[in-house]
């Protein structure tokens, strides 16, 4: 066991005071907070983490899919598998629509002028992406 191990601190950890790292921790806070609110914040940022996990779930079922292949399983239960997959891909665009509809377009109408007009626009051609697929 070293002896960092053994619970001394490091020279790296004795060189920084205590106060100086919870200074720095609270400064980096406050600088990720202005960051954010600078940055344009989505539609979809209050639900990113769902969104997310929702995404690894769709993620997998296509490595399912892949290995499905590579095992030689029968088509149908492979076309089966990709009707799910693309399901689940559509049900994830349609809520983030949902949310750009409710949050971005929302915005702009509230703006009013050419921005809402721009907004309803890209709107209109990512249904029509969406209903060609």
């Amino acid at each position: 066991m070293t002896t960092t191990e053994a619970g001394a601190t490091a020279p790296s950890e004795a060189a920084v005071p205590e106060t100086a790292v919870s200074e720095a921790a609270v400064s980096e806070a406050a600088v990720s907070e202005a960051a954010v609110s600078e940055a344009t914040v989505h539609g979809y940022h209050k639900q990113k983490d769902e969104h997310l996990k929702r995404l690894r779930r769709i993620e997998g079922q296509i490595r399912g899919l892949q290995r499905m292949v590579d095992e030689d399983v029968y088509c149908i239960d492979i076309l089966t598998q990709v009707s799910a997959s693309t399901k689940a891909l559509q049900s994830f665009a349609l809520q983030l629509l949902e949310e750009h509809l409710r949050h971005c377009v929302a915005d702009a109408a509230v703006k009013g002028g050419a921005e809402i007009d721009a907004k309803v626009e890209e709107a209109t051609k990512a249904i029509g992406r969406l209903l060609r697929t």
